[in-house]
C-alpha cells in the first residue's frame, strides 16, 4: 500500500495550481488540486482574460471611428455595455469550463471546497475531508490590495473585480494607480466615452516599464483626452450622494476630483493567510511565502508557485515556476528558478507595451556598461499602412559581448513581437543575428529586424 494517497496536492487552480498539476500529472505523479471557487483562478474567471476580452471589445467599438473617416454612417444609440459585459464573462465561462476539461483529462482529481495544510504531508478540505500526500504545492495567489480610507464596497469604490463585474458605465471615473491594471481599464473605459482620471503617487505612469516607452503611451492617453496625474496623493474620500469627492495633494496644492465612481488599482495582496503553514514552519514575510531553489519552502515537500511568492504577479511567471517545481518534485533535472531577465511583461493598453529585462534607469543604476538600440515603428512600412506607426523598439545590449540585456517594445502588437527578442536572448543570439534574418516585408517585425540593426550600425530604414 502506498504510504499516501497522492503525490501532489495542489491548493488552487489559477495558472500556477492547473499548469502545475497538470505538469505533475504528465511526469507520472498522482494528483489532486483543490479549489473553492472555479477552475482557472483569478485569471480566468475575474483578471487577465475577461480584462483582454474587454479591451478586445473596446477595440471593436472604437473601429466605428475609422468607418466614419470613410464615410459610412453609424447609430449608437443600440450600444449596451451590459453585451461588452456579457461578452467578458461568456469568454470567462468558456476557459474556466477549459481547464476542468485539461484536468479530468489529465487523471488529475478536481476537489472542490478550501484547502488548508494541518500537516507536512496533509491537506484538510473544509475542515472534514483528509488528503495525505508526498508533496504540497501552494497556488492561492491573489486580491486585490486595498486602501485605507478607499474602502471596497464593489459599488462606487471599485476593485479590479468590481469593475469587471460593472455593467453599466459611468460617466466620470478616477482611478487610483498607473500600474498595469489601472491603465488597461483607463484605456477600455475611455474607449466606450468614459470620462477618466488617473491619480498615480509615483512620477511616472507605468512605473515599472521603460520611460521611453512609457512616454509614448502617455502622449497617446493624453490625447485621447485622459488625465493623467503623477506625483499626486490621494488624501481623502467623501461619499456623497450624487458624487464621489476626492481630494488629492499634487505639487503642494490640494484639489478636488468628482466622479460617479472610483477605481482602486494600487496592487494585489497574497493569500497566505489561514493556510497552516507557519505552524509547521514557512517562512511568510509581508503577506508572501519564503521560497528557495526550485520554489520549496523551508518545509520538505512544501512548494509556493505564483502571486503568494514574491516574485512579479504575472500568470505567466507563476506557470513556468509551477512547471519547474513540479518537475523538481518529479525527479527531473530542470533549472531552480525562473531568471528575472528571462520572464516578459506585457501591458495591453493602446498602444501596448512587451519587455524583459532592465530598464534603461535600472541598467544604469545597476552599472551595467550598455548600449541601446532603437528604432521607431514609423520606419517600418507596415505601421504606416495600418495606420498604427506610434511606437518604437528598444534593444540594450552589452558594449563589450554585445549580449542582449533587454527589450522594451511599445506600439501594435508589442506583447507578441517582443518575444523574438526574448527567444533571441534565451538563445544567446546577438542583434547581429537578428539583423541578417529575413523578416517579411511589410510587417511590424521589421522593426525589431531594424532596431538589431541600428545596433550594428546599418538600419536601412532609419
Amino acid at each position: 500500500m502506498a504510504e499516501h494517497n497522492y503525490d501532489l496536492v495542489v491548493i488552487g487552480s489559477g495558472p500556477g495550481g492547473y499548469v502545475g498539476a497538470i505538469r505533475a500529472s504528465q511526469l507520472g505523479l498522482k494528483t489532486a488540486i483543490v479549489e473553492r471557487d472555479k477552475p482557472g483562478g483569478v485569471c480566468l474567471n475575474i483578471g487577465c482574460i475577461p480584462s483582454k476580452a474587454l479591451i478586445h471589445q473596446a477595440e471593436v467599438y472604437g473601429h466605428g471611428a475609422e468607418l466614419e473617416k470613410l464615410g459610412v454612417k453609424l447609430d449608437y444609440n443600440g450600444f449596451d455595455y451590459r453585451k461588452v459585459q456579457k461578452k467578458s464573462r461568456n469568454a470567462a465561462d468558456k476557459l474556466s469550463k477549459g481547464v476542468q476539461f485539461l484536468l479530468k483529462k489529465n487523471d488529475i482529481e478536481y476537489i472542490r471546497g478550501t484547502g488548508r495544510v494541518t500537516g507536512k504531508n496533509e491537506v484538510s478540505v473544509d475542515g472534514k475531508q483528509k488528503l495525505s500526500c508526498k508533496n504540497i504545492m501552494i497556488a492561492t495567489g491573489s486580491q486585490p490590495r486595498g486602501l485605507p480610507g478607499f474602502e471596497f464596497d464593489e459599488d462606487r469604490v471599485l476593485s479590479s473585480t468590481g469593475v469587471l463585474m460593472m455593467t453599466e458605465l459611468p460617466r466620470r471615473l478616477v482611478i487610483l494607480g498607473a500600474g498595469a491594471i489601472g491603465m488597461e481599464f483607463a484605456h477600455v473605459m475611455n474607449a466606450f466615452g468614459v470620462e477618466v482620471t488617473v491619480v498615480e503617487m509615483l512620477e511616472r505612469i507605468l512605473p515599472l516599464e521603460d520611460a521611453e516607452a512609457v512616454e509614448v503611451i502617455a502622449k497617446a492617453f493624453k490625447g485621447r483626452g485622459i488625465t493623467m496625474l503623477t506625483a499626486a496623493k490621494a488624501t481623502g474620500l467623501e461619499r456623497g450622494r450624487d458624487a464621489l469627492r476626492l481630494t488629492v495633494e499634487q505639487g503642494g496644492e490640494t484639489r478636488t476630483l468628482e466622479c460617479d465612481k472610483l477605481l482602486v488599482a494600487v496592487g494585489r495582496a497574497p493569500n497566505s493567510a489561514d493556510l497552516g503553514l507557519e505552524e509547521l514552519g514557512v517562512k511568510i514575510e509581508k503577506g508572501f511565502i519564503e521560497t528557495e531553489n526550485y520554489y520549496r519552502t523551508a518545509v520538505a515537500g512544501i512548494y509556493a508557485v505564483g502571486d503568494v511568492i514574491a516574485t512579479p504577479l504575472l500568470a505567466h511567471w507563476a506557470m513556468k515556476e509551477a512547471e519547474i517545481a513540479a518537475e523538481h518534485m518529479a525527479g527531473h533535472t530542470v533549472e531552480p528558478r525562473l531568471p528575472d531577465e528571462l520572464g516578459p511583461s506585457a501591458v495591453y493598453t493602446v498602444p501596448e507595451i512587451g519587455s524583459f529585462g532592465p530598464t534603461e534607469e535600472q541598467a544604469r543604476e545597476r552599472g551595467l556598461e550598455f548600449e541601446k538600440a532603437v528604432f521607431p515603428y514609423r520606419g517600418a512600412g507596415k505601421s504606416v499602412a495600418a495606420e498604427q506607426s506610434e511606437g518604437l523598439v528598444k534593444v540594450l545590449y552589452d558594449r563589450e559581448t554585445r549580449e542582449i540585456l533587454a527589450g522594451h517594445v511599445v506600439g501594435a502588437n508589442a506583447t507578441e513581437l517582443i518575444h523574438e527578442l526574448l527567444l533571441a536572448k534565451k538563445g544567446e543570439l546577438l542583434p547581429a543575428d537578428i539583423a541578417t534574418m529575413v523578416h517579411a516585408h511589410p510587417t511590424l517585425s521589421e522593426a525589431v529586424m531594424e532596431a538589431a540593426r541600428t545596433a550594428e550600425g546599418w538600419a536601412v530604414h532609419a
